[in-house]
């Protein structure tokens, strides 16, 4: 069995490097040549606890190679980005480029899989370009849609043991790529069709955002009632059917973020609670900024200068460095674009460098600033002390215990 994977980000290469270690001759793709050249040095080009030692060990024996163009293989896997355009209208191009790379090198008997999150009705739009191209295959290669659903930080033991749910845009289709996921996937492997696959990726993460959204718009209310937040929620989920999230800054990430609008845009009429929580996730950012401004200029009134101000994370989620879709990024640089000369220091211990923020030590920002913002909670900030001392707005629940205290 050779597989070829198109795409070599945060689930492609993954998905690659586990395949590899589970007896499959894997050739990676990607077309950006800074990934390539960094994955075929055994680096990985994102933080992912234990992958990097998976990475060296798959290259070494030959197992997984790395480059910029497809080769022959028996199975494709489109495993690239689905961002959205304007309007939030989502952006197939990188799918639809993808499968034209791979279609010369498709033969009778072959399986192409499509992995990313993709509106209803991608699979078959691929498979009409598949067969555009190569009219001849028409009913002689197996096409089917699987999703990943993996949590970063906890990726290779997710791919590992998850449940998977396969669509074919047959029963034939289906069959096969469950036999190839058979080959590393211990979790269950689920039966549909093409369409329902598709549909169910975009439901888990609007059902997420959904609920995400009723806590953020839960804490915005605390905050006007003069409630902690964090209190509530852990006594409203001492009931036996409850089970309220935890806030946050809003909501990031390129599935989260991004899935539930491949549903508004395609039923804008009928999706209402899905747009509306997209709504309030997007605002409690606005909420957030508009409420570390307000301090800012509150400082500078009654102490006669500017604050200085630690704005703790850029990250979507803890403990990564992903910033996609980041709402801590949005907040950070409303904040920076509105006020000049402010004297802000931005802090995310995941990564070394950015190209737009001059990065600082989180203790060392910590322990300067005036006024402490943390926007995503990473376990070095829980481990800092709480400080009466200083301003804190505190948006993702570093310092809940002390706030429960305070309150």
């Amino acid at each position: 069995m050779k597989a070829c994977f198109m795409g070599l980000g945060y689930i492609g290469l993954p998905t690659a490097i586990i395949a590899a270690e589970h007896g499959i001759e894997v050739h990676g793709v990607d077309i950006n040549p800074d990934v390539v050249a960094q994955t075929q040095a055994g680096h990985l080009h994102f933080v992912e606890p234990g992958l990097e030692a998976m990475l060296q060990k798959v290259l070494a024996n030959g197992s997984l190679k790395v480059a910029s163009k497809p080769v022959e293989c028996d199975a494709y896997f489109i495993v690239v980005p689905t961002p959205f355009k304007g309007n939030h209208l989502p952006d197939l191009s990188y799918v639809k480029s993808a499968t034209r790379m791979v279609v010369p090198y498709l033969k009778e008997g072959d399986l192409f899989v499509i992995e990313s999150t993709s509106p209803v009705g991608t699979t078959e739009q691929a498979a009409k370009l598949i067969f555009g191209m190569r009219p001849e295959l028409e009913g002689k290669i197996s096409i089917a849609y699987c999703p990943e659903r993996v949590l970063p930080g906890n990726v290779i033991y997710e791919l590992v043991n998850n449940d998977r749910v396969i669509g074919g845009l047959d029963e034939a289709s289906t069959q096969k790529a469950k036999e190839f996921y058979a080959h590393f996937v211990k979790g269950a492997l689920h039966s549909t069709n093409a369409r329902t696959a598709e549909m169910c990726k975009l439901t888990e993460n609007s059902s997420r955002d959904v609920q995400i959204a009723f806590a953020n718009e839960l804490s915005m209310i605390c905050e006007e009632a003069g409630i902690n937040v964090w209190d509530l929620i852990e006594l409203a989920n001492k009931h036996p059917r409850v089970n309220i999230l935890q806030p946050g800054c809003g909501v990031g990430g390129h599935c989260i973020a991004v899935d539930p609008y491949f549903i508004t845009s395609a039923f804008p009429n009928t999706a209402q609670i899905i747009s509306k929580a997209r709504e309030i996730n997007n605002y409690k950012a606005k909420w957030c900024a508009e409420r570390v401004k307000n301090a800012m200029l509150k400082f500078e009134i009654d102490h006669g200068r500017k604050p200085r101000v630690a704005m703790m994370g850029l990250a979507f989620k803890p403990n990564i460095d992903d910033l996609r879709e980041s709402p801590a990024k949005r907040i950070v640089t409303e904040v920076m674009n509105s006020l000049s000369n402010a004297d802000i220091m931005v802090v995310e211990p995941n990564i070394t460098e950015h190209k737009v923020y001059k990065l600082t030590d989180y203790k060392t920002a910590y322990e300067r600033a005036d006024i402490v913002v943390f926007l995503t909670a990473h376990d070095q900030f829980k481990r800092l002390a709480w400080s009466a001392q200083k301003i804190i707005f505190d948006f993702c629940g570093v310092f809940r215990e002390q706030l429960k205290l305070k309150k």
